[in-house]
């Protein structure tokens, strides 16, 4: 018990003290008017308050990682409490908050053009790939879980497939509507939900009579039933919760929304540390009432939602526990939404069709809902296993495009190049060493070969950054993003960027 209340109030130090430091880091200026109104369009760019930015950012970027990726770390042990409260402090919410002010300045710019503008035009492309890569697997793996959950709790001619359709068809409704509509409405509706549900499962769990696992010298260890190597598994398989590039294809999306830059300590690095907190409680719920070996059984038997369920109803009982899992259900279902409409915006940027009119929307969204159809036929796992990777790839690349950010601008870098550096270490060990990847295994050599790459590619970024950095002056329109929206030439920045 003590471990879980104190690490969620550690989390919430953290977004005042180290939340606080980042925003000064950042150097926020709340005089600017932001994309939201001088770019107004009445579809993606619409100001919205505070309050409902916060809670959108939120349920988009939770899904069920904060449960699912918590839920099977909970086979690791206490040691998993660790990652949580540290990824989401000093990595996570740095992660959201940096990507999302970025954008912000860049006129609600996603992730591949405001990689291509600070790593490079050839890396717009790659990162193109992974985030369309990344945003399917997400959409699949979102409609995937709420489905599983759906059936466990209706009938049995709700069948599976059944529940998949339906979902898909909220899927489309929603695509073609303005954000304010599609998210603003709805989207407050769903976070109460989210909210409530997550106090009174904490609550139960404190009062339960449960024992709540702490961590301590003897329990920092490992204590996977299948010996899987804490490094670096756990940081894949809890991404949402600590440290997700899924959040940075999110962030862009509440950017076009924000009014003022004042609000994106809340929106952005607050929201991760809220999700964070729904990763503590659920980690806790995960390893008090199961012992491994049948939190294990239960995982492989069928998916974690078969996790969710059993935690609510012997914390919550029949009635007051299905309200819990209508709450987790909720989660997928519009982080699923909001991944297809960002997936659907990036690729619509990426060839230049302006989404202007339905007709034009359609053109994208229905082909991308055709192929994640065809993915929610694979095995659950097998999805969950690539979306880890191709998440943290997409991680590493954020904290980099914010390392170069801050770097130009002769500020702390390190706060990002850090946890970058070390998430591109594990994302070459994980590809190396796994069966979906080159299947060397956890050995001295792949270890060393993963540290010879990582620093190869941290050297390139280095000598490119410093070169970048020469070719610009200080009164350049790259260096001065705090200018005004309407006085920032297109043509003139696009010049700059080939020099």
């Amino acid at each position: 018990m003590i471990t879980l209340l104190g690490g969620i109030g550690i989390l919430i130090l953290g977004y005042f003290f180290y939340g606080t430091y980042i925003e000064k880091n950042f150097q926020i200026k709340p005089e600017r008017e932001t994309p939201a109104k001088a770019l107004r369009d009445g579809y993606d760019f619409v100001p919205m308050p505070k309050s409902k930015n916060a809670i959108i950012e939120l349920l988009n970027i939770a899904g069920t990682g904060p449960i699912f990726g918590p839920i099977m770390g909970a086979l690791y042990g206490p040691v998993a409490y660790l990652w949580i409260v540290l990824g989401c402090i000093f990595a996570g919410g740095v992660h959201d908050y940096m990507l999302g002010m970025i954008s912000l300045r860049n006129n609600g710019a996603h992730l591949p053009e405001l990689a291509s503008k600070y790593l490079g035009k050839p890396v717009k492309h790659i990162v193109n790939l992974f985030a369309i890569l990344l945003l399917l697997l997400v959409a699949t793996v979102f409609v995937t879980s709420p489905a599983n959950l759906i059936a466990s709790i209706t009938p049995s001619w709700m069948t599976v497939g059944i529940i998949t359709v339906l979902i898909f068809i909220y899927y489309l409704i929603s695509t073609v509507l303005p954000i304010d509509k599609a998210l603003g409405k709805v989207f407050p509706i769903f976070g109460a939900i989210l909210i409530i549900s997550t106090i009174a499962i904490g609550v139960s769990l404190l009062f339960s009579g449960y024992s709540i696992p702490n961590l301590s010298m003897q329990t920092m260890r490992n204590f996977n039933p299948e010996g899987t190597a804490i490094f670096p598994a756990l940081f894949f398989t809890i991404s949402c919760g600590a440290l997700s590039g899924f959040h940075a294809t999110q962030a862009p999306m509440v950017s076009r929304t924000t009014e003022n830059e004042r609000e994106g300590r809340f929106t952005f690095y607050g929201m991760m540390i809220g999700e964070g907190i729904v990763a503590m409680v659920w980690a806790a719920a995960s390893m008090s009432l199961f012992d491994g070996q049948t939190l294990s059984g239960m995982i492989n038997a069928g998916t974690p939602s078969a996790v969710v369920n059993e935690v609510s109803i012997m914390l919550l009982g029949n009635v007051v526990g299905m309200i819990a899992i209508i709450g987790v259900i909720v989660l997928p279902i519009s982080s699923g939404l909001s991944a297809f409409r960002s997936c659907r915006t990036i690729i619509a940027d990426y060839i230049g069709l302006k989404q202007d009119k339905i007709k034009k929307i359609l053109m994208v969204a229905v082909p991308l809902f055709v192929i994640s159809f065809a993915l929610t036929q694979i095995d659950f796992n097998i999805l969950w296993r690539y979306f880890n990777w191709a998440n943290q790839v997409t991680a590493v690349i954020a904290l980099l495009v914010s390392t170069r950010y801050l770097f130009l601008k002769e500020r702390n870098y390190f706060v990002t190049l850090v946890p970058g550096s070390f998430m591109l270490y594990a994302c070459i060990v994980y590809i190396l060493s796994q069966p979906i990847g080159l299947q060397m295994g956890l050995t001295p050599l792949s270890y060393t070969l993963s540290a010879a790459i990582s620093l190869g590619i941290l050297w390139l970024f280095w000598a490119t950054g410093l070169k970048q950095k020469s070719s610009l002056s200080s009164n350049s329109r790259f260096l001065n993003d705090q200018w005004p929206i309407k006085t920032l030439s297109k043509n003139n920045e696009i010049s700059e960027l080939g020099k």
